[in-house]
């Protein structure tokens, strides 16, 4: 058996074979570097804006929050820290992610604002939703 493998390691052909396919592979390598990627339908190319998200976000949230037992009408604000932010690799215009703004509050204004077991619905239903700690949201009563 060892003998075979020796015959094999030994014949030029497999050399020739070996070196032929690191010949290529590098210049694979090489070419794709001036290949362009084919895009596909699945990646991201809007660009959303702050204040879009912002409204977005509180529209969102105030369809769901209505839709909570107890709540009645509902308004909802956000605040948040930065506006959106596109991280590019070093010394180029290839953009490598967006980064969304941190929400740093939400106050939501409702009819059952006054009513601990609705408080405590919307806090888990904003918390939840947005991934932020209960500290960052306020719940309040909606005025007659």
């Amino acid at each position: 058996m060892t003998d075979r493998i020796k015959k094999i390691f030994d014949s030029g052909k497999l050399r020739k074979i070996i070196i032929i396919c690191g010949i290529a592979g590098i210049a694979l390598i090489f070419l794709s570097n001036y290949i362009n990627p084919v895009s596909r339908g699945n990646e991201r190319t809007d660009v959303v804006s702050t204040e879009e998200y912002g409204k977005r976000t509180e529209s969102n949230l105030e369809t769901l929050i209505t839709h909570i037992q107890g709540v009645g009408a509902a308004k909802v604000m956000l605040t948040m820290e930065n506006s959106v932010e596109n991280v590019y690799l070093k010394d180029s215009t290839t953009k490598t992610k967006e980064v969304e703004p941190v929400i740093r509050g939400v106050l939501v204004v409702c009819e059952g604002g006054d009513d601990p077991v609705v408080v405590e619905r919307v806090t888990q239903a904003v918390t939840k939703a947005l991934d932020i700690s209960a500290a960052k949201v306020c719940i309040t009563k909606l005025s007659e």
